[in-house]
């Protein structure tokens, strides 16, 4: 569609709105509390412009953030940003939180680019992917190259333990989505570990019971005193 057609969609939908918003305030004198937020939330989504800034996507879920994500086939997602182990303003506390749960101090963090402005000001210093490794030691650029090893673990949380979408509200809903699919992800880690060795279990009772058939099958063999030993 030409951008003067979606531009002219675009004012007959906002014109709509605004009617609609007029509409409802003049026939309701005192809405209930769920109207009135809804009619806030429906006046915001009207009045905000689209340059502004933490602008309202649903009316559904307001925590709902408009993300960044740089790749050509993607530019932008909708959602809430976590992180394995958040991306920029969500770096002090993710980094507080690693520490408590594993009593180490962290001098050395290596984050990639959407970590850009971030608001960590602790004694840790911050090394990012931006593209200038030159200036860097050898083992801190092998070190910013070790980070990508985390991506997919990333894709098969979001792909196979439910991370993509969210079925649960509020922002607390967020954060139980997401730690619910990391205990999902670490669940599926446990039971192939334990299936593996259940296997490896299996093949060495397999491999005794074979020796034992052969024994037994030799001549000469008394099963009594084959027993006995």
């Amino acid at each position: 569609m030409p951008v003067q057609a979606c531009y002219k969609v675009h004012q007959k939908a906002q014109k709509y709105l605004g009617r609609l918003i007029r509409d409802i305030e003049r026939k309701v004198n005192n809405p209930d509390e769920k109207l009135a937020i809804m009619l806030a939330r429906t006046a915001r989504i009207h009045a905000q412009k689209r340059d502004d800034r933490r602008k309202l996507y649903s009316l559904d879920a307001p925590e709902v953030e408009c993300i960044s994500k740089g790749k050509i086939h993607k530019r932008y997602e909708f959602g809430c940003k976590v992180s394995l182990p958040y991306d920029g303003h969500t770096l002090s506390a993710t980094i507080e939180r690693s520490q408590s749960n594993t009593n180490v101090q962290a001098a050395e963090v290596y984050v990639d680019r959407g970590y850009r402005g971030h608001d960590h000001t602790g004694k840790a210093k911050i090394y990012k992917q931006d593209g200038r490794l030159k200036a860097l030691t050898r083992a801190i650029r092998n070190k910013l190259r070790r980070r990508s090893a985390i991506e997919p673990t990333i894709g098969h949380v979001k792909s196979d333990n439910g991370m993509a979408r969210n079925f649960l509200k509020t922002a607390e809903g967020d954060r139980l989505n997401a730690i619910l699919a990391a205990a999902g992800y670490n669940m599926r880690k446990l039971l192939a570990a334990f299936l593996h060795a259940l296997w490896e279990l299996a093949g060495f009772l397999q491999n005794q019971l074979r020796e034992i058939g052969k024994n037994l099958c030799r001549p000469g063999i008394n099963l009594a005193t084959f027993m006995a030993n």
